[in-house]
């Protein structure tokens, strides 16, 4: 057993707004600059929608992320001889229409305008040629139902459905959205890491946070390539790639991420999750309808004293085995087995989990009254206006029984709590739904106080960081057994 930390986090879609301060928040820090412009390494999509970059679902385009090989995976577009292959030209790259083409206005020209019969007006101009352009795209071009023909209709999750199926969705009375925030998920099997020639891509051991070395980077934009989620991005200026980088500083010191800090829903969680490494490559490898459950399976109880003492032996301190034992994405993840991971099918194991949103039911319009046709407790998750084939497509690999499970639990929870303070609902229906979903009145009303009332320190628990581990780590110098801390086993083959 070879036990590592891993800071992972939960996003609650049920609670997301779609205002994009967590967005801006991020720019503002990490990207506003050049080379930066088209770059958000936090976005939120609008789904059913095409994303950003358009299609990145899709990798029959972009051939990103694992494909499994018998009891081993590979990966997809790149490595060293489809790398080689493609040193010239790379087929499977994003270019920049795929993103948008960044422009800001000649604001100037609204002062310095000539007198005339016609207002003046500030022309968009291109942030990367500087010349005029016309505008065509953006990084939330689709955003709400404004892009349902264009933008909705080609989303890489309708083909799962049928053509009926997807025609009912754009009736009127049943159109829905939710939004997708989405930044880099920090995986346990990372493609970019895998892909890049230089090693300049590199995983932390303290935390498991994905970093690029940018003295190391030569930009051979593999990392770019293989990438399922696009969270890899090429910087034109500087001839460098970037990514996200969970705000490390911030952790560091004891803060949560910008875009945690900011965001106006409190969707997000962020906790430490303990993982046993050795079993990577055989979860990574597993057939497609079990990864779901083989991911979840190698993350560890913190609680255990017998993965207590592996840690510890592995050099993990005793401040982040505490943190991961108050962690809240264990809780939603392992304890409650509320969130899910999106597109595990792309086998790169990823540490961003998302609890489900609880859509709104198929309805009907007969005589201008609009009829829900809700039949029990579960009739409004089976008949949920987002086909539970679409969310399964999302977030299990079309495992649609796992996602019904989650949906079930989350309905329980808010029927309960209807009960607890308003007293409307009958109490053998309630009790009957967490007999069926396995739930006690404790864990539902725990659920519900992490949902909705946590405070600040029960949604971010951030173990400390230990500069003098950093340091021993840095130095390779490695205890009388010859663990060198922070989950390393042996000597890391590239200095970081």
């Amino acid at each position: 057993m070879d036990v590592r930390s891993q800071v992972s986090m939960v996003f609650h879609l049920d609670k997301c707004i779609g205002c994009h301060t967590c967005s801006i928040a991020c720019k503002n820090i990490w990207t506003d600059r050049k080379g930066a412009e088209y770059m958000w390494w936090n976005n939120v999509e609008t789904k059913p929608g095409t994303g950003y970059p358009t299609k990145w679902e899709d990798q029959n385009i972009y051939q990103g992320g694992w494909e499994r090989n018998g009891d081993s995976v590979s990966l997809k577009g790149a490595g060293k001889l489809r790398g080689l292959k493609n040193i010239f030209h790379n087929p499977y790259m994003p270019v920049l229409d795929d993103y948008y083409e960044p422009w800001t206005y000649k604001y100037q020209d609204l002062f310095t305008a000539p007198e005339g019969n016609d207002q003046p007006t500030a022309r968009p101009v291109s942030l990367v040629t500087g010349e005029t352009m016309d505008v065509k795209a953006g990084p939330n071009w689709d955003d709400d139902l404004g892009g349902s023909p264009d933008y909705a209709r080609q989303d890489v999750n309708m083909q799962k459905l049928t053509p009926a199926e997807q025609e009912v969705m754009f009736q009127l009375e049943r159109m829905t959205l939710h939004y997708l925030p989405r930044i880099c998920n920090h995986c346990l099997n990372p493609a970019c890491v895998a892909s890049c020639p230089s090693g300049a891509l590199y995983k932390r051991g303290e935390d498991g946070v994905v970093l690029i070395n940018q003295e190391r980077c030569r930009a051979w934009r593999m990392c770019v390539t293989a990438c399922p989620y696009k969270k890899s991005y090429y910087n034109w200026h500087t001839g460098k790639s970037e990514k996200c980088v969970l705000c490390y500083p911030r952790l560091e010191s004891g803060q949560a991420p910008a875009c945690f800090h900011s965001c106006v829903g409190r969707i997000r969680y962020l906790g430490v999750m303990l993982y046993d490494a050795d079993k990577i490559e055989a979860v990574a490898s597993v057939p497609e309808d079990q990864i779901v459950q083989a991911q979840m399976d190698i993350y560890l109880d913190p609680f255990d004293p017998k993965v207590i003492e592996e840690a510890k032996k592995n050099g993990i301190a005793d401040s982040t085995i505490e943190a991961a034992q108050k962690s809240p994405v264990y809780k939603f993840v392992k304890l409650w087995k509320l969130a899910l991971p999106l597109h595990p099918e792309f086998r790169t194991l990823p540490n961003l989990f998302y609890v489900p949103a609880l859509l709104p039911s198929v309805g009907t319009v007969n005589n201008g009254i609009y009829n829900s046709n809700t039949n029990g407790l579960w009739g409004g998750i089976d008949t949920t206006r987002l086909p539970m084939k679409y969310l399964a497509s999302l977030f299990s690999a079309g495992n649609t029984e796992t996602v019904a499970e989650v949906l079930k639990r989350l309905m329980t929870v808010r029927w309960h709590r209807r009960n607890v303070t308003v007293g409307d609902v009958d109490e053998k229906t309630v009790n009957a739904a967490l007999e069926d979903t396995k739930m006690d009145t404790a864990t539902a009303d725990a659920i519900f106080r992490l949902t909705t009332l946590a405070t600040f320190d029960e949604r971010f628990v951030i173990p400390p960081a230990h500069r003098e581990e950093s340091i021993e780590m840095l130095e390779n110098t490695g205890d009388v057994k010859g663990n060198t801390g922070f989950g390393f086993k042996e000597r890391p083959a590239r200095g970081l």
